[in-house]
């Protein structure tokens, strides 16, 4: 088999895993690799060359200085501002909270401002008393949009900057994309502020999370008769969880109420045990505990809450422990000494035994407990809290540092119109780190927590396959039947192709691959047509960006659950914006990147 049949064959299998998510991307990318060698398509030191570019360290040193203005609580602070201005007006708050994330993902990356922005939003619809679903939507594409406007918005633009150099062409600058980048942001809030808003679903923003979770049903107060079996064990010993799939929220001792009792509380005569479960299961337990279900109990909120014991949402984290394991099988409720009373999974709510469902990202839990106890957890990025967030557990006094040594990276990435010397984008990040961790800003300990290694693997394994498009000339073959048959339709319609090929590609695959994958084969269709590359790579670049179709994009992904979202609001909504961004690129990257 000739070494384009067997790197196209690779490709193909690549891009079904990747859309199939069955196995992790970062994975894939491996696989991908491995693959290469074993063919001897590729080199061993050039299926790891990848992993040797400067690309892969200076999006690893971003990570790190985000990291420092996460924890420094700037983005909190902003937020923070956002409600004095607009107050309750829902138009106003949707302009303002767009502009915002647009602007902070410009530095910051789409999917770290979201994440940030996230539970400020939910706040501000809470307070704005707006439904959570009129706002979320545009807080993750107004971070979409701003991604595409510098250099460092996204990763996906680092690693496309990157492949360029082996192609002949000089990276991005850091400022490149700005121009056009800044058209697309205002373009996409003009169509969401008129016109997306409208489609925008009403849902969310109960006034409890009884209401919203609709668990009502599945919790009762239920009385200890004389002579149960269960008077003087404790909950440990009953282990009403396992055997009978009941949790314990709850006990109400005379006028005494204990709410989220730990495992040693023993059970006494006449308590009532406030317990969540189906109705079957509560039933099987009267005749068997020594039971009696009190008829007149009516929830709410406080119920299930006392003092420093709430009732709150976390969200589950891309890279948390959580993903892929069950409750039941991490010991959720004795791990985290939380009690887990539903799971929230892009609107579809999960109350009858949770303890076997297996977590994905983005579910979102309601949660019984000290909240402390999962602050932790939210600064290691493992879970997200869905509610404004306490600054005591945040570095305000350092912000000056945090921004200095942004401001140190901006600078210097700049270096050579300023001063005409060049300072490279990895030593320019890395001095920005320096900083951070010399005036602990960011603690040595944390740096690592900061990285997102599943990216870095992936990117450096795409740009490993780049290499291999090029050397077996697979590149070459796919931009000559392009050329073959979409030639006589102009070089504009060939630019639009391969923008429409890209925008799909991201829909099931990461920004980056897709971005990757089209790359080689866009440069030189441009090239046997004796058209600019750099046009096409510009263009590729942006419809990478532009993943409004479906939730599967990791902004969406965030703002899918909480906002209580159907797979078809982002159909609707998101086709029509993906249509809009399409027309202007294909308009203005020509006129600012001549063909």
């Amino acid at each position: 088999m000739s070494p384009i049949a067997i790197t196209l064959i690779l490709l193909v299998v690549a891009v079904v895993l990747f859309a199939t998510e069955k196995i992790p991307v970062d994975v894939v990318g491996i696989l991908l690799v491995i693959g290469l060698v074993l063919t001897n398509v590729l080199t061993v030191q050039e299926g790891l060359s990848g992993f040797g570019d400067n690309v892969i360290i200076t999006i690893a040193g971003l990570f790190i200085l985000t990291g420092g203005l996460v924890k420094t609580g700037i983005v909190d602070l902003i937020g923070r501002r956002l409600y004095k201005i607009a107050g309750s007006n829902e138009f106003l708050l949707t302009a303002l909270i767009m502009s915002v994330a647009a602007v902070s993902a410009s530095v910051l990356k789409n999917t770290t401002t979201t994440a940030m922005f996230l539970p400020v939003v939910i706040g501000l619809a809470s307070r704005a008393k707006v439904p959570p679903s009129k706002l979320l939507m545009p807080l993750a594409f107004g971070a979409i949009l701003g991604g595409s406007c510098t250099l460092i918005g996204t990763s996906t633009n680092l690693a496309v900057s990157g492949a360029m150099q082996r192609y002949g062409m000089e990276p991005y600058s850091m400022f490149e994309l700005t121009p056009v980048g800044i058209i697309m942001v205002v373009v996409g809030l003009i169509y969401m502020l008129f016109v997306g808003r409208k489609f925008l679903p009403n849902l969310g923003g109960e006034d409890s999370f009884t209401e919203q979770y609709h668990i009502r049903e599945y919790i009762s107060e239920v009385l200890v008769l004389p002579g149960s079996h269960l008077i003087g064990r404790t909950l440990g010993e009953a282990n009403l969880n396992l055997e009978l799939d009941l949790n314990v929220l709850g006990i109400i001792r005379g006028q005494e109420q204990r709410i989220a009792p730990n495992s040693n509380e023993q059970i006494a005569e006449g308590d009532l045990l406030i317990v969540e479960g189906t109705l079957a299961n509560i039933l099987n337990i009267k005749g068997e505990a020594g039971l009696e279900i009190k008829a007149d109990f009516e929830l709410n909120d406080r119920d299930l809450e006392s003092g420093e014991i709430e009732l709150f949402e976390i969200m589950v984290m891309r890279d948390s422990r959580l993903v892929g394991n069950t409750l039941k099988t991490i010991n959720f409720r004795r791990s985290y000494d939380l009690t887990v009373l539903a799971i929230n999974r892009h609107g579809e709510t999960f109350l009858d035994k949770i303890s076997s469902l297996r977590l994905k990202f983005g579910d979102v839990l309601l949660v019984q407990g000290n909240r402390r106890l999962i602050e932790p957890f939210v600064i290691a990025g493992e879970m997200l809290l869905l509610e404004d967030v306490s600054t005591s557990s945040m570095r305000t006094e350092k912000r000056r540092w945090a921004i200095a040594a942004f401001g140190l990276f901006l600078a210097l990435s700049l270096s050579k119109l300023v001063i005409g010397f060049d300072v490279p984008l990895a030593i320019a990040v890395l001095l920005g780190v320096l900083l951070l961790l010399a005036t602990r800003t960011v603690r040595h300990n944390e740096v690592y927590t900061l990285i997102n290694f599943r990216l870095l693997v992936l990117i450096a394994c795409m740009m490993s396959f780049g290499i291999a498009m090029e050397k077996t000339g697979a590149d070459k073959y796919l931009a000559g039947l392009i050329v073959e048959y979409f030639q006589q339709y102009g070089a504009t319609a060939v630019l639009a192709g391969f923008f429409v090929l890209t925008v799909a590609l991201t829909q099931p695959m990461s920004n980056q691959a897709a971005a990757l994958v089209v790359l080689p084969v866009a440069v030189k269709t441009a090239i046997a047509l004796g058209l600019n590359p750099r046009t096409f790579v510009v263009a590729i670049t942006f419809a990478a960006s532009f993943s409004f179709i479906t939730p599967l994009e990791p902004a969406c992904v965030l703002v899918y659950t909480p906002g209580r979202y159907r797979f078809m609001d982002f159909v609707k909504i998101g086709t029509i914006l993906t249509i809009v961004v399409f027309i202007v690129s294909i308009i203005l990257v020509p006129i600012f990147w001549k063909f």
